[in-house]
C-alpha cells in the first residue's frame, strides 16, 4: 500500500481523529501536492466557519478548485460499486444572507450548525443502473444511459431503496445502515468549506459548471447550453469534499419534512427537521431550473409520493 493510500485508510479507521486528516494534509504539502492546501482549508472552514480570515480562506479554496486541483477525499466503495466520500464532523453557516440574489425567506436566518458525527455520502447521485440492481427496475424518463441519475422516484421509493440496500449481503454484514441525508447534512456537504458563497466554487454559476437551464445563469455568468435532460453523474467537477452534482442535474430528496420557518427554531447540533408536515425537502436544483435554484441554500419541498423527471437522490450511511 502506498503512503497516500495508507494515510487515507487511517482516516477511514478513525475519522474522528483530526490528527489523521492533518497528517495527510502535511504529507501532501511535503510532496508539493496542492491537494494538501485544499484539504487544510476545508478542515479549517469546518472547524471555525466564521472565524478570522474566513473570507480569505474561502476565496483561496475556490481559487484552487478553479485551477483544476482535485480533492484528496477518503472514498469507500460498497458491494454494489457505489462510491462514498467520507465527511468529517464539523460546523458551517446554514442558510443564505439577506443580500444573496434569489434568496427566499425560508432560507433564513443564517445560523451555525454543527454536524457532530462523521458520515459517508454518495459521491454521486444514485444511478439508474444502481437503482435497477437494488429494486429490480428503473422508473426513469431518460433511459438512454444507465449512468444517468435515476429520476421519477418518490421520497417513499428512495427510502425503500435505502432499506433494501441496507439488507443486501455485504452491506448487512458490515452493518451499513443507509438513509437519505438530513437537510443540514446535505447543505454541509454541498458547501464543502465554501460557507458564505452561493455555490461551492464561488458566487456565479454557468451551465458549463453544472447541469441546469443555461439560459438563466447566476451571478453575472454568461448564458450557456440548456441540455433539457439529465447528464451522466460526475460530468462536472467535484467539490472540495469529492462530491459531484451537488448543484443541478436532479433535485435530491432529503430525510426531513419541509417547513418554511424551521430555521427559527432548529437546534444547533444535528437538526433533524420538523416532526411532521405535508412535503419532504428537496435540495440542489435540477436540469430544468434557473441558476438561482441551484444555490447551496435554496430550499424546496414536494409531496412524499410525488415523482418528476427532475427529482432523484443520493444516500448516506454513518461512519
Amino acid at each position: 500500500m502506498d503512503v497516500e493510500a495508507s494515510l487515507l485508510q487511517e482516516i477511514h479507521d478513525d475519522p474522528n481523529d483530526e490528527t489523521n486528516w492533518l497528517v495527510l494534509a502535511d504529507w501532501l504539502e511535503e510532496q508539493g501536492d496542492r491537494r494538501g492546501e485544499l484539504l487544510r482549508l476545508t478542515l479549517a472552514r469546518s472547524a471555525n466557519p466564521a472565524g478570522r480570515g474566513a473570507p480569505t480562506r474561502e476565496a483561496r479554496l475556490q481559487e484552487l478548485l478553479a485551477s483544476g486541483v482535485r480533492p484528496c477525499a477518503p472514498v469507500l466503495t460498497n458491494g454494489l460499486g457505489m462510491q462514498f466520500a467520507l465527511l468529517r464532523a464539523g460546523k458551517f453557516l446554514m442558510g443564505s444572507p439577506k443580500k444573496e440574489k434569489g434568496r427566499q425567506a425560508n432560507e433564513g436566518p443564517v445560523h451555525e450548525v454543527e454536524i457532530a458525527r462523521p458520515f459517508y455520502l454518495g459521491a454521486f447521485e444514485v444511478t439508474q443502473a444502481q437503482y435497477q440492481k437494488v429494486m429490480g427496475s428503473s422508473p426513469s424518463h431518460f433511459k438512454d444511459n444507465p449512468n444517468n441519475p435515476v429520476e421519477q422516484v418518490s421520497w417513499e421509493e428512495a427510502v425503500a431503496f435505502c432499506k433494501k440496500l441496507s439488507e443486501m449481503g455485504e452491506e448487512k454484514r458490515k452493518k451499513r445502515l443507509y438513509r437519505l441525508p438530513t437537510e443540514a447534512e446535505w447543505e454541509y456537504a454541498c458547501r464543502a468549506g465554501a460557507v458564505s458563497s452561493p455555490f461551492h466554487f464561488g458566487g456565479s454559476l454557468s451551465s458549463t459548471q453544472a447541469n441546469f437551464d443555461g439560459n438563466h445563469p447566476y451571478g453575472g455568468a454568461p448564458a450557456g447550453p440548456y441540455l433539457q435532460r439529465t447528464t451522466p453523474v460526475g460530468s462536472y467537477s467535484a467539490n472540495a469534499f469529492g462530491l459531484y452534482d451537488m448543484h443541478g442535474n436532479v433535485w435530491e430528496w432529503c430525510q426531513d419534512w419541509f417547513d418554511e420557518t424551521y430555521y427559527n427554531e432548529s437546534p444547533r447540533q444535528d437538526p433533524q427537521g420538523p416532526h411532521d408536515g405535508e412535503r419532504r425537502v428537496l435540495r440542489g436544483g435540477s436540469w430544468g431550473v434557473s441558476g438561482w435554484c441551484c444555490r447551496a441554500a435554496c430550499r424546496n419541498g414536494y409531496v412524499p409520493g410525488g415523482r418528476s423527471h427532475g427529482i432523484g437522490f443520493r444516500v448516506l450511511f454513518p461512519a
